[in-house]
């Protein structure tokens, strides 16, 4: 049997160069001299599908006999199969180089599964908001109340509980405009996120503040600190608005594609809101049983009165001619029922519509003011009701409470009448206690002028004012 030795190896010369080693089982050598020694290339020579090929096995003396032996073993086991050996080398290769994507693939999906509250807050104060500070107080907020409490919690695992939990904190400093602030910030943070690799698949179970009612830990009697009141123009504009809707709703070719104008129901609500200085969720849970038109008098009792409980106070409006006309055009929608603005619950029962029903309805035609991209299911999604251009910024029924109270004012009403007028606390329980005259007759006066100076605002014989912008 031919056998290459190491003895044999270790004797060759530079005069062997380019002799040919032969041992049984194919393996072959080429001795090489060169100007490091000499060297001895071995091939493994065999026949695959009838063909002759050689392998590489290694050089002698950077590999021994026993390792150049041990490799022509491993490629007879691969070439006994049929394989090409080649092909495995280059399959083993492209399967370590998936093993290695797969590592960097999983290692990254475990970086993006870990990413938390400040990773996607830093992105998004970066490229997803700018507002005209700089977002100077939006950092400062984060950084105060939000990261301190979520910043460290993955995205993937943030709850509306989290966010509850945050919120309290803030509430317990009572600081409840910044809770506020802090609920509509984070909110608008995560909607950004959720239209966004890598957040989107982070929140694949929607945004945990949609679970949120942050009104629910709102004082009962809080009002968003707000100062917009509508012009003379605006309120004269709004009027020629909702007739334009009709009109263009019923000269429309096809009316099942064409907008429908807003509902004479939140018509009506927006003008007596203005007319009696109401709250609109005490105007939608009123009940026609308490609207006397016979008397002028629509009394709101203390349980629908929004304040603190044991603070609150039952109301009677005495309604103007102005603010008579609008329950009268209701009664004629509504009458029926027993409630002023009915709907039907869940469970087929009529009730009052929801409080935030006229005010949705409001925002969903002022979209130019909203950080929405797309309308909302059944909702509305138009800048319809945009007064001025928008150059004013956006209003809400409740500033039709402040107008009027503005409206007032600029009529001469005293500052006490208008405090009753908006059914407001009186200051310190001596006041309350001593203080016994109901101002009937000066509040009858201050609705009735307020219903005089709106009926000619909207006949278009008031000269246009300037209001004191005045929280209210």
């Amino acid at each position: 049997m031919s056998r290459i030795t190491a003895l044999a190896l270790d004797r060759l010369t530079p005069a062997d160069d380019k002799r040919i080693l032969r041992e049984d089982g194919g393996i072959v050598g080429r001795v090489r001299a060169g100007k490091k020694g000499v060297t001895v290339w071995f091939r493994y020579d065999t026949k695959l599908a009838g063909k002759k090929h050689d392998y590489s096995l290694g050089t002698w003396p950077g590999k021994s006999l026993a390792e150049i032996r041990a490799e022509r073993d491993r490629i007879r086991t691969i070439v006994a199969d049929g394989i090409d050996p080649n092909d495995a080398k280059k399959a083993d290769r492209i399967k370590r180089q998936q093993a290695v994507a797969e590592t960097i693939r999983k290692a990254d999906e475990e970086r993006i599964k870990a990413m938390t509250v400040q990773d996607l807050f830093d992105v998004w104060v970066a490229d997803g908001v700018a507002r005209q500070d700089g977002n100077k107080e939006l950092k400062r907020l984060f950084a105060k109340d939000v990261l301190p409490s979520i910043g460290k919690r993955p995205l993937l695992e943030l709850t509306d509980k989290d966010i509850l939990t945050m919120l309290r904190r803030m509430r317990k400093r009572d600081v409840t405009r910044q809770t506020v602030i802090a609920y509509n910030d984070v909110n608008q943070m995560l909607s950004w996120g959720e239209k966004r690799q890598p957040w989107r698949g982070l929140l694949a179970d929607g945004n945990p503040c949609n679970l949120v009612d942050v009104g629910k830990l709102l004082p009962a009697d809080y009002e968003e600190e707000r100062d917009r009141t509508l012009s003379p123009a605006e309120i004269r504009e709004l009027s020629e608005i909702f007739k334009r809707m009709d009109t263009d709703y019923a000269n429309a070719d096809d009316r099942r594609k064409a907008t429908r104008p807003i509902d004479p129901r939140t018509r009506i609500a927006l003008w007596l809101c203005l007319g009696t200085l109401c709250r609109i969720g005490e105007l939608l849970m009123a009940r026609w049983e308490h609207v006397n038109l016979d008397e002028g008098v629509w009394y709101i009792p203390r349980e629908n009165v929004k304040g603190r409980r044991g603070k609150k106070q039952e109301h009677f409006v005495f309604i103007s001619d102005f603010t008579k006309r609008q329950f009268e055009k209701l009664k004629e929608l509504t009458g029926e029922s027993e409630w002023c603005f009915p709907a039907k619950n869940r469970k087929g029962e009529t009730t009052h519509v929801c409080l935030k029903s006229v005010s949705k309805q409001v925002g969903d035609r002022q979209i130019m003011f909203k950080n929405r991209e797309n309308p909302l299911k059944g909702r509305a999604f138009d800048n319809s009701l945009v007064l001025a251009s928008g150059d004013n910024g956006e209003w809400t029924p409740h500033d039709l409470r402040r107008t009027g109270a503005t409206m007032m004012q600029e009529l001469g009403v005293s500052l006490d009448v208008i405090d009753r007028c908006q059914n407001h606390l009186l200051a310190g329980r001596v006041r309350r206690v001593y203080l016994r005259h109901d101002y009937e007759t000066e509040k009858t006066e201050a609705w009735r002028q307020l219903g005089n100076r709106l009926d000619a605002i909207l006949a278009g014989g008031a000269e246009i004012v300037h209001f004191r912008r005045e929280a209210g």
